[in-house]
């Protein structure tokens, strides 16, 4: 049997110092059946004309071009609606694939599907960098579905077959924030838990950015949460609860205020979120995000 074709998908604007980056590390990958789908989101400073000129010259990367920027979550969809693999996976433009990123996830996936084992998608190990020093995430080895209203222990990307992410409606484009987690929830509660490939395959840029997706204003972190809670209404109090403290989480650095306990104590008083809680108010009291 021939491999299977794998499609990356990657949405980008204005960044082309760090596109050329992202675009090489999977155009260099060790496996040969891959394409990557680019969607250039009406970027203004040369990343359209560079992504023409790099699609010329090797027929693995196609270009979507928005003349309007649609935002992230649109263009994702985009790509994988436009997708030919049998999977998909993300890579965004400011982080980079490890060199064997791509067959080592196709072949673990081969060998737990011959094995019989139930699994929705796969993820990685992250290797973080743009602090000053590398360091390797320490992701748990199997998320479920109830889990990720705790902690987003996937990350922001998924290796999974394109038929799953259809499935799972792909990534809400009115999410102020959160889409991943967001659309990891829902191929979970389809298709069964996320496992992980305990390798660092993943290159995350950590470098502090004012230009980050995930970088924004608390009330619209509150918005994406106030979401979540209305399309997972039959959610426990203690998941809901959990869910909120994720505002407070290490990177968006949000203070836990007066008003913000008067919401977690709505929902009453749960031994897991009590844990949750006591992190965040300990960074704080260290002064630390």
């Amino acid at each position: 049997m021939s491999p299977p074709l794998v499609s990356v998908y990657m949405p980008t604007r204005n960044r082309l110092a760090l596109l050329r980056n992202a675009v090489a590390s999977v155009l260099a990958q060790d496996y040969g059946m891959l394409e990557l789908i680019v969607v250039d989101d009406g970027s203004s400073d040369g990343s359209y004309d560079w992504l023409r000129q790099a699609s010329a010259q090797d027929f693995r990367l196609r270009l979507i071009r928005n003349d309007t920027p649609g935002g992230a979550p649109r263009a994702r969809n985009q790509a994988i609606r436009a997708a030919r693999g049998e999977f998909v996976t993300g890579l965004d433009d400011d982080d980079a694939f490890a060199p064997g990123r791509i067959a080592a996830l196709v072949h673990y996936w081969q060998m737990l599907e011959e094995r019989g084992q139930r699994f929705s998608c796969l993820y990685t190990q992250d290797l973080m960098t743009g602090t000053g020093r590398s360091t390797v995430s320490h992701k748990l080895p199997c998320v479920e579905y109830h889990d990720l209203f705790f902690y987003n222990s996937i990350g922001n990307q998924v290796f999974t077959r394109r038929s799953r992410m259809l499935a799972a409606g792909l990534f809400d484009e009115d999410m102020p924030a959160w889409q991943d987690l967001d659309a990891f929830m829902r191929l979970l509660q389809l298709f069964g838990p996320a496992l992980l490939l305990d390798l660092p395959l993943y290159q995350l840029d950590m470098t502090p950015r004012q230009d980050r997706i995930s970088v924004g204003s608390k009330q619209r972190i509150l918005s994406a949460y106030q979401r979540l809670v209305e399309k997972s209404a039959a959610l426990p109090l203690s998941h809901r609860q959990a869910l909120y403290l994720q505002v407070f989480g290490r990177l968006y650095g949000f203070r836990f205020g007066l008003d913000d306990l008067r919401e977690y104590l709505r929902y009453g008083l749960h031994a897991r979120s009590l844990r949750i809680l006591g992190g965040v108010m300990l960074r704080q009291l260290r002064g630390g995000a």
